[in-house]
């Protein structure tokens, strides 16, 4: 992947997590700031590593995607996270905690729909793709353990995984809201190859 390339994902991502946001920022009823994502290619090991630290203090909302590409998002919401939106969506005073009730559950499954459902229709309308968001899901126990048969037991699987940050914002401070996008090796290819046959300013480019 050239220098070039990378930055073509990246501009990709940044369009559709800017329209994801600016749906986010309605259910919120708060600003909403999107850092660059950065693009990483990591090893299945320090995925679940992560995974793992994250899942300690956070809701996990897994959705995966389907069609022309093979892949998953994590969404990790922080008790933080539970107290405002709860109180913001649901008009709801909850502690500051990760335990969360079904009409919770509801909302954070229907935000990470949002946020995934952009993300994913802006892949596909660039990327010529068919591809949907399956309808997301909160997983119980040890997802690193669930994961790991994808990212470490197939070795021809090699993740590349979206690093992308966002921030939940108010007047007096923000909390970041993770989401990770990892995608197995072969549909890695098929963007690439996607990207190098497109000249995304003229369309379709023709051999010489």
């Amino acid at each position: 992947m050239t220098e070039l390339e990378r930055d073509i994902i990246r501009e990709i991502l940044n369009i559709g997590l800017a329209r994801a946001a600016d749906s986010f920022a309605v259910i919120a009823q708060e600003k909403v700031l999107l850092e660059v994502p950065n693009l990483d290619i990591v090893s299945g090991k320090s995925i679940l590593e992560k995974v793992g630290d994250l899942q300690t203090g956070h809701v996990v909302i897994q959705s995966d995607i389907r069609g022309d590409f093979n892949g998953t998002t994590l969404m990790f919401f922080s008790g933080q996270h539970v107290q405002r939106l709860s109180r913001v969506c649901l008009r709801m005073n909850t502690s500051d905690s990760v335990q969360i009730d079904e009409m919770q559950e509801s909302l954070l499954l229907e935000i990470s729909n949002i946020i995934t459902g952009a993300l994913v229709t802006q892949l596909a309308n660039i990327l010529k793709a068919h591809i949907y968001g399956a309808p997301p899901a909160h997983p119980r126990g040890d997802m690193a353990a669930s994961l790991r048969n994808l990212l470490v037991d197939r070795p021809m699987v090699q993740p590349l995984i979206f690093s992308v940050v966002t921030q939940f914002s108010d007047k007096d401070n923000s909390v970041e809201l993770p989401l990770m996008i990892f995608f197995d090796r072969d549909t890695f290819e098929k963007i690439l190859d996607i990207i190098r046959t497109y000249d995304f300013m003229g369309g379709q480019q023709t051999g010489a």
